[in-house]
């Protein structure tokens, strides 16, 4: 809508007034309706609930795949026949599949579920014990990611641009590309060693003494530091050779205008893509981490569970944790809808 446009008809102003009135609607309505955010709006709804929708039926699914039988792993081999065959009766097990998964998407409806195999409580109350480790571990992997590669690849990419200082750039790719592709196993094993039973400084697991985290965070947040700062140094090379980027540099700006203002927003796009899937790959990163450092977290959890066949425990975390990731990446989504809205999908642009 032009300016133009909004500028009252002379003699009909009691006229559109009172039309607006009796709709009930401010004149911008309409006009949001038909935005780009409401586009953006509708469409992410509906992938969010088809990702949702897929991440049921597949954590559904997977549990009855893994061998061996819950009544079995409970009772011990020793039990009698009858005795595997009333604890399955009574744990639903006996029920055929489509039904248990019925009852297993109403428990969802109704905020349940269902209840540990193992510990004969709910799975929610498990999920509510364990959960602020876990988020401690992912938040924090997560911060450091954010707060480290960015700058980073940023500053590398700048004191590389044009060619400059060649014996960096070769350094940064080839330490960069070797601790993107470190295992966290691995990195989280030779911290222990370097830091824990070596240096004694920091503690080798669990959570009773100070900076039990630090470890933990570190050996997580390793290699998706350096695959997001070699995509940072590569965007910011390419940004840096870019019309616009000349320009403010003929005007001398200052160094914290020229490369926050102007050339942070318009690396960001690519950034925050590659960024939002590693982070949603650090959440299920942190399973086996967890089980490293005897980290009392749903990756710990988890693990126990699939040695006891707990399937209602292994199904509601594994839930949570893929949850968690969906909602990760649509935050990503509307990060980047804020920084270019370009990226929203809808119609044109002004």
């Amino acid at each position: 809508m032009s300016a133009a446009d909004m500028l009252p008809v002379p003699g009909d102003s009691t006229q559109h007034i009172a039309t607006v009135a009796r709709s009930g609607r401010r004149p911008g309505a309409a006009a949001w309706l038909r935005s780009d955010w409401a586009v953006f709006a509708v469409r992410r709804l509906g992938g969010l609930v088809l990702s949702f929708a897929v991440l049921v039926v597949g954590v559904f699914l997977i549990v009855p795949l893994i061998p061996g039988d819950p009544a079995v792993a409970m009772l011990g081999s020793n039990a009698t026949p009858e005795a595997i065959a009333a604890l399955r009766e009574r744990l639903g097990l006996d029920q055929p599949l489509w039904l248990q998964f019925l009852d297993f998407v109403g428990g969802l409806f109704r905020g349940e579920l269902g209840t540990s195999f193992r510990y004969g409580v709910p799975v929610t109350e498990i999920i509510g014990t364990k959960l602020p480790y876990t988020a401690l571990l992912a938040l924090g992997s997560i911060a450091v990611v954010i707060l480290v590669a960015i700058p980073l690849g940023m500053t590398v990419g700048v004191l590389t641009r044009g060619g400059r200082r060649g014996a960096l750039s070769t350094v940064f790719g080839a330490v960069a590309g070797f601790l993107a592709s470190f295992p966290a196993y691995v990195a989280g094993t030779l911290l222990v060693i370097v830091f824990a039973i070596g240096l004694r400084v920091l503690p080798a697991g669990g959570v009773d003494s100070p900076g039990f985290w630090v470890l933990p965070i570190a050996a997580l947040a390793l290699g998706p530091t350096f695959a997001v700062a070699r995509v940072v140094r590569q965007e910011t090379y390419t940004v840096l050779q870019q019309d616009f980027m000349r320009t403010a540099r003929g005007k001398r700006l200052g160094a914290i205008r020229l490369y926050v203002v102007h050339a942070l927003p318009n690396l960001m796009t690519s950034t925050l893509t590659l960024t939002g899937l590693i982070l949603a790959g650090l959440i299920g990163g942190t399973v086996i981490i967890e089980s490293v450092f005897s980290y009392p977290g749903l990756g710990l959890e988890v693990v126990q569970s699939i040695i006891y066949k707990d399937y209602p425990t292994i199904q509601g975390i594994i839930l949570v944790i893929g949850a968690l990731a969906i909602l990760i990446n649509l935050l990503i989504d509307v990060v980047l809808g804020v920084i270019d809205p370009r990226t929203l999908g809808g119609g044109h642009h002004d």
